[in-house]
């Protein structure tokens, strides 16, 4: 490692998101009620641009916080505001958060966003975006897909759909265009500006039977549009498929990840661009481990690819709530940091890492 920061939270967590200031939310995903939501101040090693040198001050700091009476599965901070979103059980609706002023460390529950014929549908997924005003793109289902204006809680878009299939994951490309993964596999992009255009699914090339899914987006090169966005498709087997948007039948390159199948479900599957590396990305929510790889050499073979750094520090603490092996949750990149990122795991920890460079871009 070059660098390696760690920090106990109460309880175990699926969420971090960035927010202003480079600070990171976090949120629990516990059954019970009192789920933390904290927005968290990094070590200062993680605020500068240029290394320092030796820092003395190497943990996280709690700048204010709030609590949620149900578990928090997903969620996002709105940009370009002081608001938070989320999501989780027991139905599909979103709870709006205001992050409180520097006289104030509360989190504090500002209102709720019902999803239109929502009613037994499960927990939904999110995105945000600030293109024209403070959107919230949220779902379980393809046939309960809307987009709902922030803070007038107007709904601005409903998708024209049939199909039932749950979601895995949503995603803005830009102000207009959206992308959405069924956890079956199947991929569909849909246009605002379209509203009675129906929105049509596409399986992933080559996407084992039986197995579930969800995607991460990269960014496309700068100045391009959104169709040249990278996609990836991870699977709960370790498939890995990159795919094109502007033909999403066939796959760029595809790979076998060398990861254990997870034991229960697919809920913790996470995959991830890097935004400042070209052509990495990083798996997790297979076991205690993040690992990164390189696509640049990657063909459609779908041969098993060799991380390029494998993070295990979630493995080596103590046992999660259930008394198992601790198990990764979610990571994400840090925006401006190439090889830095965060991961989180079931039984509480918050690991801030960056590996050496050994060869490569990466």
């Amino acid at each position: 490692y070059e660098d390696l920061h760690a920090f106990e939270l109460q309880a175990p967590t699926r969420l971090i998101e960035w927010a202003r200031g480079n600070r990171v939310c976090v949120a629990g995903y516990g059954q019970s009620g009192g789920n933390e939501i904290l927005q968290l101040l990094p070590p200062p090693t993680l605020q500068v641009k240029e290394t320092q040198g030796l820092c003395p001050e190497r943990d996280f700091k709690v700048e204010c916080g709030g609590f949620s009476n149900r578990p928090v599965y997903s969620l996002k901070y709105v940009p370009d505001t002081s608001l938070l979103v989320t999501s989780g059980p027991p139905d599909s609706s979103l709870q709006v958060w205001q992050v409180s002023a520097e006289d104030s460390d509360v989190i504090k529950p500002v209102g709720a966003i019902a999803t239109v014929n929502g009613t037994g549908q499960p927990w939904a997924k999110i995105a945000t975006v600030s293109a024209r005003a403070p959107w919230v793109l949220h779902g379980s289902r393809l046939n309960s897909v809307q987009i709902t204006e922030v803070e007038s809680r107007k709904n601005v878009y409903m998708a024209a759909s049939s199909n039932s299939e749950e979601l895995s994951g949503l995603a803005f490309l830009d102000g207009n265009t959206l992308l959405l993964c069924c956890a079956k596999g199947q991929l569909c992009l849909a246009d605002v500006r379209q509203l009675q255009s129906p929105l049509e699914a596409v399986s992933v090339p080559s996407a084992p039977c039986g197995e579930q899914w969800c995607m991460g987006v990269g960014r496309g090169p700068q100045g391009s549009d959104s169709s040249s966005q990278p996609v990836a498709c991870l699977s709960s087997g370790g498939h890995l498929t990159l795919t094109d948007l502007r033909k999403t039948s066939e796959s760029l390159a595809s790979a076998k990840c060398r990861v254990p199948s997870p034991s229960s479900g697919a809920e913790f599957l996470c995959v991830s661009w890097a935004p400042a590396l070209e052509g990495c990305l990083a798996i997790s929510g297979f076991d205690g481990t993040v690992h990164v790889y390189d696509t640049q050499s990657w063909d459609s073979s779908g041969r098993e690819a060799e991380p390029i750094f494998v993070h295990r520090g979630h493995s080596f603490g103590g046992s999660d709530s259930s008394g198992g092996p601790p198990l990764v949750t979610v990571h994400t990149w840090h925006p401006q940091k190439p090889r830095t990122l965060l991961s989180a795991a079931s039984d509480g920890s918050l690991h801030v890492w960056d590996w050496v460079q050994s060869c490569g871009k990466c």
